[in-house]
């Protein structure tokens, strides 16, 4: 088929641009961080570009390959991960700045927006256990404050269920797929981070229970307070609507919460998390209505 000059064919179809080429390695940027309390500090990795990669094989190569750019022998670097579809939440870090999950962020995507460069390092508003690895253990403290949960009675047999009107289907499934990932409190500013050491002398009990007393006084977070609007649709989970309703307006509560937007932006599962928040303003108007009137 002939051309002309200007790379359009005589037929009238414009020939793809070609794709970008790719190195034949890139360098990764990990902050690091040996244990608790420790200081953090970056470290280069030298990985080989192969197609299709994402964050957890790059560390993966890393980790087997366990040595620096420069060719010094190290520990390999410490990450969380499970079910490498998006799921379980486990992976969560901070990657070229944006915190998201590291088994959805794929290298070539990555190299296009940094080419040569993918910066790796741990959420910031939780306690680095090691490297990437951070404790989640406030996150799920929320939940257990709001009774993200349907209670039985028992596991005997009670038949089928109460029916769930398809209207409150749409609305309860979105907010079902959190996987308590951490993202919207990470990049919530409102949310800071908490930090407690045991003291000398504590024992494990008392240092859980000073840890969950601090955890309780600070925000609570958008991912419980859509879980609380979840569990409140429910049919069951209406019977115990008002504990979870004076749980939003304790202290940390649903008051703090700033109308950033920012947990909506951010979220992998496009929860509309202020939508919950919006639901949980004016059902704990409500609630605080009937408890004045001991509704």
């Amino acid at each position: 088929m002939a051309h002309d000059d200007h790379g359009h064919s005589h037929n009238g179809h414009d020939h793809a641009a070609p794709a970008a080429a790719r190195p034949t390695s890139f360098e990764v940027r990990i902050l690091r961080q040996d244990g608790p309390g420790q200081p953090s500090y970056w470290e280069r990795h030298r990985v080989e570009y192969e197609p299709e990669m994402n964050v957890i094989s790059v560390l993966q190569r890393i980790a087997a390959k366990a040595k620096t750019a420069d060719g010094k022998a190290v520990a390999p670097v410490a990450w969380d991960c499970n079910c490498l579809e998006e799921v379980c939440g486990a992976c969560t870090m901070v990657i070229n700045g944006k915190v998201r999950q590291s088994c959805s962020a794929l290298v070539d995507k990555l190299l296009d927006d940094r080419p040569a460069e993918i910066e790796l390092a741990p959420m910031s508003k939780f306690p680095v256990v090691r490297d990437l690895c951070v404790d989640r253990s406030r996150l799920f403290r929320a939940l257990s404050k709001i009774k993200g949960w349907i209670p039985v009675d028992g596991y005997y047999d009670t038949g089928a269920g109460p029916a769930v009107a398809p209207a409150i289907q749409e609305q309860a499934y979105p907010l079902s797929e959190c996987m308590s990932c951490g993202c919207c409190l990470e990049a919530c500013p409102q949310y800071l981070k908490i930090e407690l050491e045991r003291q000398p002398g504590e024992g494990e009990a008392a240092f859980e229970d000073r840890k969950n007393e601090t955890y309780d006084e600070a925000f609570i977070g958008a991912h419980a307070i859509s879980q609380a609007i979840l569990f409140n649709l429910h049919p069951t989970g209406k019977n115990n609507a008002g504990e979870r309703l004076n749980a939003l307006m304790d202290e940390g509560g649903l008051q703090l919460c700033g109308n950033a937007q920012n947990c909506v932006a951010v979220c992998p599962k496009k929860i509309p998390l202020t939508t919950s928040i919006g639901r949980a303003g004016r059902a704990t108007t409500v609630q605080m209505l009937k408890n004045w009137f001991g509704a």
